[in-house]
């Protein structure tokens, strides 16, 4: 079925294990459902509540996902292949231990988010808030940031090597001891400085003597 094809889904229930290609959940709430296993491919998600969901093993492909919440849900071992997510709600989502590849996320709000252990390829984050996201234990190879704010963001453990910042708010990050390999545009270094110092056990005084 063509993407411009899409059928209106108009069920009330998300069914564990089913695949959906092709449809439209527009200015639909599904919020606080579990369902897992789930396959999305070519649909298409506007002004869709899926707030508080469990989605977990989810896979979607070829999805465009527009002014929508995904505030606090849950998608652990989760797939995103060929997604855009732009301009939604995504505080306190959870996508652990899962990929996301070929993914551009958009003027989201995602802070208070949690990637941990998953594997980012081809992946952009533009314009989102982050802040306290955490990033524990994931690989950011295939990662880049533009002007997003990471305002007490956890890298630990994570793999670092090729991700990209330009134009971020990279304050009070934690674990920049392990951030060998990333590519920070030079005027990120101010707000990324903080961390480094303490990363060098640098004490910093605030006041004149």
């Amino acid at each position: 079925m063509p993407p411009s094809e899409v059928v209106l889904f108009e069920a009330a229930e998300l069914e564990p294990e089913s695949e959906l290609e092709g449809r439209a959940f527009y200015s639909l709430s599904l919020a606080g459902q579990d369902a897992d296993s789930m396959t999305f491919a070519q649909c298409r998600f506007r002004g869709a509540d899926l707030s508080g969901c469990r989605l977990d093993q989810v896979t979607m492909t070829d999805c465009l996902v527009t002014d929508s919440s995904w505030a606090n849900l849950r998608a652990d071992g989760g797939s995103m292949t060929r997604v855009r997510l732009a301009q939604c709600r995504m505080t306190g989502v959870t996508w652990a231990d899962g990929l996301v590849r070929d993914v551009t996320i958009t003027e989201c709000r995602a802070d208070l988010s949690a990637w941990r252990m998953t594997k980012f390829d081809a992946v952009s984050f533009v314009e989102c808030n982050l802040s306290g996201a955490d990033f524990t234990n994931a690989d950011l190879s295939g990662a880049v940031f533009r002007d997003c704010d990471l305002t007490g963001a956890v890298f630990h453990h994570a793999s670092m090597e090729g991700a990209r910042f330009r134009g971020c708010n990279l304050a009070g990050v934690g674990d920049v001891s392990n951030w060998k390999g990333a590519i920070v545009h030079h005027t990120d270094l101010m707000s990324l400085s903080y961390g480094l110092a303490r990363a060098a056990g640098i004490h910093i005084e605030d006041e004149d003597r």
